[in-house]
């Protein structure tokens, strides 16, 4: 009986106490929902077994009261696995549109487009990982479905505003060679995406706006939810209008309005979108 009234209470409970911890996946929530499935498919078990299926209960017998449990789980799993598919589908989507930008960049550049790799999973691989480790409850592989944020390395904030001092300074070229060298240094530190945008900025001073767009996608599609998300977007698609294309210009801008509506760079998007005459 203890154990049924403790799976009571965790059914109970409403969706949002289960879901404060932010950090917890969809994948721990379907893990938590399945176990807690098993849980009542045992009670029901034993309460058959013992003959315990007959006393009443507030709201019917004890076994309607566990059938009635049963239904409510079934439906919050499915909505779960609904849940999670859209989030896929919207991964599919996002990665498939930088990696078209990616190409139209490498076009635009001169480059190799053959030689471009697989684009990283929008969100990061945790993102694309979401949908293999909602297929297990081992509590153990869903642990690894997301990996923690990175520390700093010793020099690296160092050599990072050194690169932004030197950017400050208007030494354009060492900024932008210095920022490079960072990037390479440190990948995946948590300041390439300003570091990137930055780079850009020094790049679009120097007129070499081919690199300054590469420069920018690169900011973007590595954090496309992150602070510097905005602006990364919003330079690209002017980058891509100076370039005279313009049709990737406007829908790379009206992009910035989707993504981030209300924001200054929204509005900047807007105006630029007026001046490019798009529709």
């Amino acid at each position: 009986m203890r154990r049924l009234i403790a799976v009571l209470v965790l059914v109970l409970l409403p969706v949002p106490a289960l879901a404060q911890d932010r950090t917890q996946t969809l994948a721990d929530i379907r893990a938590e929902l399945n176990t807690l499935t098993a849980d009542v498919n045992s009670l029901k078990a034993e309460l058959t077994a013992s003959g315990a299926s007959n006393p009443n209960v507030a709201g019917g017998s004890a076994l309607q009261r566990m059938d009635a449990i049963e239904a409510a789980l079934a439906e919050l799993t499915s909505k779960t696995e609904e849940l999670q598919n859209r989030i896929n589908r919207v991964v599919t989507d996002g990665t498939n549109r930088i990696g078209d930008l990616e190409f139209r960049v490498t076009e635009l550049e001169g480059g190799d487009v053959s030689k471009l790799g697989d684009t990283a999973p929008l969100g990061g691989q945790a993102a694309a990982t979401v949908g293999a480790a909602a297929a297990t409850s081992d509590p153990a592989a869903q642990a690894g479905s997301a990996d923690p944020a990175p520390d700093l390395a010793v020099n690296e904030k160092a050599d990072f505003d050194r690169a932004k001092g030197v950017l400050g300074q208007g030494d354009f070229r060492a900024a932008a060679d210095q920022l490079k060298t960072f990037t390479e240094t440190y990948p995946g530190s948590p300041l390439s995406a300003e570091a990137l945008l930055l780079r850009g900025d020094a790049l679009t001073q120097l007129g070499d706006i081919p690199n300054a767009a590469r420069s920018y996608l690169e900011s973007f599609s590595g954090t496309p939810n992150g602070s510097f998300a905005p602006d990364a977007l919003l330079r690209l698609g002017q980058s891509l209008g100076t370039l005279g294309q313009t049709p990737e210009a406007c829908v790379t801008l009206k992009e910035v309005g989707a993504r981030f509506p209300g924001t200054e760079q929204a509005s900047q998007a807007t105006v630029s979108l007026q001046g490019m005459a798009c529709q």
